[in-house]
């Protein structure tokens, strides 16, 4: 029995890589903008200000954005390990066993895969 539904070839997981890099893009965005509205909420409350109003409004719209896009991950079952390295792992099958086809960033291609629970270290060449 397999922990996954969904099983990529490399080609299929590479068709999605200027997908996925722009839904890392904008969890990027949408990280640094919550950590900003953070900060401007501590400063707010640290004074005793109220922290309502349009920054809540912000905060919100913004957790909701960057839901949208977990959901995107999570529904094509695309595991997302680091958001600011872009790290990304894609299920698939190796010799009739589950793996993950590994990705980061960075690189150009889909160049590594690895055991289910290996992790970046154990990242072996395609």
């Amino acid at each position: 029995m397999f922990q996954f539904k969904k099983h990529y070839t490399i080609e299929e997981a590479r068709a999605l890589l200027p997908q996925v890099r722009k839904w890392l893009e904008l969890l990027n965005h949408c990280r640094q903008r919550i950590e900003q509205l953070e900060k401007r909420f501590e400063g707010l409350l640290a004074e005793g200000y109220d922290a309502g109003g349009d920054s809540v409004n912000q905060y919100i719209r913004t957790l909701s954005e960057l839901r949208a896009v977990l959901v995107e991950f999570h529904t094509r079952e695309i595991q997302v390990k680091d958001v600011e390295r872009g790290l990304i792992d894609f299920p698939s099958l190796r010799q009739g066993r589950e793996v993950f086809l590994c990705w980061e960033s960075d690189d150009d291609d889909i160049e590594h895969w690895h055991e289910l629970d290996s992790g970046f270290a154990g990242r072996e060449p395609i």
